[in-house]
């Protein structure tokens, strides 16, 4: 099984190829790195758990995992991204990796907001919306440009916010490429997230540009695969004892609405979730990943 695992990991884990960033040439000069990062790795394959499973998470969630998947849970998942340059975040709860050699990688959070009220999906502006994630971007960067990783520029959408209100879920998708890089190159996050009574799950599957066409069935099978607890759902929502959040949907794409409201907490906290989720490091990780499995034995990856 671990030798599966590991075979998952050279072959399925090449997803990213927006471009370079400073983790492996940081990894390959700092050995100090790369051996973290191969720890990391170690560890999340220890625990990993391969579908068909029921995942319970958060006392929220199942996620029935369907074949050809693999969750790997916390703390290991945030061990694994922050190894290649990510923050740590308190609201991570996984991540799910193929095991049948795909490139992408999904990564899993529930946020406890409150109860997030629907209506501005009615009338919402994509356009300004798009706007709103651009200032997000260029406000991130200056914080990128001071930990050395590029600049990131928003190209446009991949797929317009859609929201169906009979199940609660929201997908959206942006483009994101390094300043003067080429689109091609670039990496996807296909946002897809599930509205509970408490808050919401947040699936960010990321791909490269050139196969989200041909995953964005993958990433609504998982997303389909999601569901609350009893007592726990979107409709258990009880207004005399439920707390509810200080902002609407469309600040779960760019954090227009919480600007309106003059929460700019809000909109850092999650724009520095959305920009640095994407980007640090994940976009790399494909030949650093062929790079650490190299130094392993051939026989490491017997059946």
């Amino acid at each position: 099984m671990a030798g599966r695992f590991l075979r998952f990991v050279i072959f399925a884990l090449p997803f990213c190829l927006a471009g370079p960033l400073a983790t492996p040439t940081h990894a390959e000069q700092n050995p100090a790195i790369a051996e973290q990062q191969q720890e990391a790795v170690d560890k999340a394959l220890k625990v990993a758990k391969e579908g068909p499973a029921l995942v319970p998470l958060a006392d929220q969630i199942h996620v029935s995992l369907p074949a050809g998947f693999v969750f790997i849970p916390q703390p290991e998942a945030g061990e694994f991204l922050r190894s290649f340059g990510n923050p740590p975040s308190a609201d991570q709860i996984g991540m799910i990796v193929p095991a049948d050699g795909g490139q992408w990688i999904a990564i899993m959070r529930f946020v406890k907001s409150g109860y997030i009220k629907d209506d501005d999906a009615k009338n919402w502006n994509v356009d300004e919306l798009l706007d709103e994630l651009r200032k997000g971007t260029e406000e991130d960067n200056q914080d990128r440009a001071a930990r050395g990783f590029p600049e990131l520029e928003m190209k446009g959408w991949v797929e317009k916010p859609v929201y169906k209100a009979e199940t609660h879920r929201l997908i959206w998708s942006a483009l994101v490429v390094n300043k003067g890089g080429k689109e091609e190159e670039a990496s996807v996050n296909y946002n897809t997230y599930v509205l509970g009574r408490e808050g919401y799950v947040s699936l960010n599957f990321i791909t490269p540009s050139g196969q989200i066409e041909a995953e964005k069935t993958i990433a609504q099978q998982l997303l389909a695969s999601i569901s609350y607890v009893s007592g726990k759902g979107y409709g258990d929502f009880d207004s005399s004892t439920d707390h509810v959040a200080e902002y609407g949907l469309a600040a779960l794409i760019a954090g227009a609405a919480a600007k309106k409201l003059g929460l700019l907490a809000v909109i850092a906290a999650f724009a520095a979730k959305f920009a640095k989720v994407i980007v640090v490091g994940l976009m790399a990780l494909g030949g650093t990943f062929m790079k650490l499995f190299r130094r392993k034995a051939p026989d490491d990856l017997s059946p």
